[in-house]
């Protein structure tokens, strides 16, 4: 699964799809609306899903990976709302990431993870993103 093109920008509560770069900003499309705007480096900082790792006792795990952990489970672990306790976001996590480390790990980044996957879950990004994966490699065996 690949996000490159999906942008977290600080101070807004969304996950955006990158439309094109400038030298002082980003151009990014609202994934529910479809409208784009810009965003200027001054004001905001960007952070590509692809680039999102999660520590572990050993290394760090992508994001991404995490994403299909918590979609390949979803049907017997329920994900959790992001304003839930602490207790019950850790204890799925744990599920999820169960080598995670837990003194670089806070439950403010679990709970991003959490909100990140569920926004896109929801506009069924991954489904998106797998058939157009699906699609590059049947093209390029033909």
């Amino acid at each position: 699964m690949k996000l490159d093109d999906y942008i977290a920008v600080s101070g807004m509560p969304n996950v955006y799809k990158l439309v094109t770069n400038k030298a002082n900003g980003l151009i990014l499309s609202d994934l529910d609306t479809g409208k784009t705007k810009f965003y200027p480096v001054r004001k905001h900082q960007f952070t590509p899903m692809a680039s999102v790792a999660i520590y572990t006792l050993e290394d760090t795990i992508p994001v991404v990976d995490v994403f299909s952990r918590m979609k390949e489970k979803q049907k017997d672990l329920p994900v959790p709302k992001a304003s839930d306790d602490k207790m019950a976001l850790l204890e799925y996590f744990e599920h999820i990431v169960p080598d995670y480390d837990e003194d670089r790990v806070y439950v403010s980044d679990i709970k991003k993870v959490i909100k990140w996957y569920t926004y896109l879950n929801d506009r069924k990004i991954f489904e998106l993103v797998a058939n157009s994966e699906k699609e590059l490699a049947n093209s390029e065996e033909e």
